[in-house]
């Protein structure tokens, strides 16, 4: 390894220095496990993917993890020798091989976790969407060893992000194919979308939690619920296809099946299907000669054609249809809790008085009281309303809430509705009220 520090005024802008990016200090202090996957990766094709076969294969033997030189010559025998010893040299001295006093070759921890990494990697790699699954498996390790940090929870939100972004613009591009393909990556991802769930829950009901991992975890949530709903949305957007598919005559073939068709063939062959059904020139014999297209023109444009336009004689008149008298409003609830509040006794409660018939009757009628206490001013001049609005009534409403129970009235605001006594009125409060 190279422990002097990299030339890292190369690449920062000029009086910039390197303590002065935090972001930076991260990746210098991993430098040995940075130059671990540098020394796997560096150099051509050919010699990275020597060196991930030799140094996957010492560590794929775990009941006997150390080799000697014979065997790992045995075991490569379908190598060069010369290039085997430069690949062992090369990881020997990179820290990823270590060999001990007794010469046999064994893996270091350095080697063990980068051969771990992208064992992971690999076995994401066959599946689709890998990177979901690995993001995924990843967040759960880190939880199982208490390790979750806002950066993997965020690579994690990224990635449905994208996912989201990928779902609306097949949708937004109303192709079918687009569609159906935008679809089967969402039923793949099925499982990591659960398993995401899982991880979440398990991570907010934690009271202690970091309040930064706290809030990416619940945009997590949000783009995860949106997901699980984008498979309505291409339900829709395919129903709405299926209503424009064409049907060729009787044969059973729709326009989907030839567009897919198409779609298997290249462009070579799909510009020899139209070679002979497009024409820049219809080839038709001509049947007028410049005579016979010269009197249309003057007949097309004569003052005879004009004026037989413009004499066009408007359509008799038509009698309109007379327009039926609009619905008179029903105003006989109205009417009845009118009657009902002229024989109301002093200081009844609210409850008492618009209870009666359920939740929307009783909502009605707490409406009208309420329209009754702020006055009488802009009532019309007569009518039901009118009637109602001059009931010689006083209503007083309270902030507190009276509990109920009954009449689908869980509770309501405290407060009476009361008959107003005026000097004019010759009835005192003890008189009773007419029947």
């Amino acid at each position: 390894m190279n422990d002097e520090p990299a030339p890292y005024h190369d690449f920062l802008a000029a009086g910039v220095d390197a303590d002065e990016v935090p972001e930076l200090a991260a990746l210098d202090a991993a430098r040995p496990l940075l130059d671990a996957f540098i020394t796997l990766f560096r150099g051509t094709e050919a010699e990275v993917l020597m060196r991930l076969l030799v140094l996957r294969e010492i560590g794929r033997e775990a009941e006997a993890p150390r080799w000697s030189p014979e065997a790992l010559r045995a075991r490569f025998v379908y190598l060069d020798a010369v290039k085997l010893e430069t690949v062992l040299k090369r990881l020997r001295d990179n820290t990823l091989l270590g060999i001990g006093e007794d010469g046999l070759y064994h893996l270091s921890d350095m080697g063990r976790n980068a051969v771990a990494a992208i064992a992971m990697l690999l076995r994401f790699g066959e599946e689709e969407d890998a990177e979901l699954g690995f993001l995924t498996a990843q967040l759960a390790g880190l939880q199982a060893v208490g390790g979750v940090n806002a950066e993997s929870l965020g690579h994690l939100l990224s990635k449905l992000n994208d996912l989201t972004w990928h779902f609306e613009e097949a949708i937004a591009s109303g192709s079918e194919f687009r569609i159906l393909d935008a679809r089967r990556r969402l039923s793949a991802n099925g499982r990591w979308l659960q398993r995401g769930t899982e991880l979440l829950n398990t991570l907010l009901a934690d009271p202690e939690v970091d309040f930064d991992i706290a809030r990416i975890a619940q945009r997590i949530g949000l783009a995860q619920s949106r997901l699980a709903r984008v498979d309505a949305a291409f339900q829709r957007a395919l129903n709405k296809i299926e209503a424009q598919r064409v049907t060729l005559g009787g044969s059973g073939i729709s326009s989907s099946d030839v567009a897919a068709w198409l779609r298997q063939l290249d462009a070579g062959a799909v510009a020899a299907l139209a070679a002979d059904a497009l024409a820049l020139v219809p080839d038709l014999p001509l049947l007028a000669g410049g005579h016979e297209l010269l009197d249309r023109a003057e007949s097309a444009l004569g003052d005879e054609r004009l004026r037989a336009g413009v004499d066009a004689p408007l359509p008799p008149a038509d009698t309109a249809p007379l327009s039926l008298a609009p619905e008179a409003e029903d105003l006989a609830l109205l009417q009845h809790f009118t009657r009902r509040l002229e024989t109301l006794p002093d200081a009844q409660p609210l409850h008492r008085v618009v209870a009666g018939g359920g939740f929307a009757l009783a909502s009605y009628r707490l409406s009208l009281l309420a329209l009754l206490a702020d006055g009488a001013d802009a009532s019309p001049a007569s009518g039901p309303i009118a009637e109602f609005m001059h009931l010689p009534l006083d209503v007083r409403f309270d902030d507190t809430l009276v509990p109920v129970g009954e009449d689908e009235i869980a509770a309501i605001n405290a407060g009476d509705v009361s008959r107003r006594v005026s000097a004019r009125d010759p009835r005192t409060p003890d008189a009773p009220l007419p029947a």
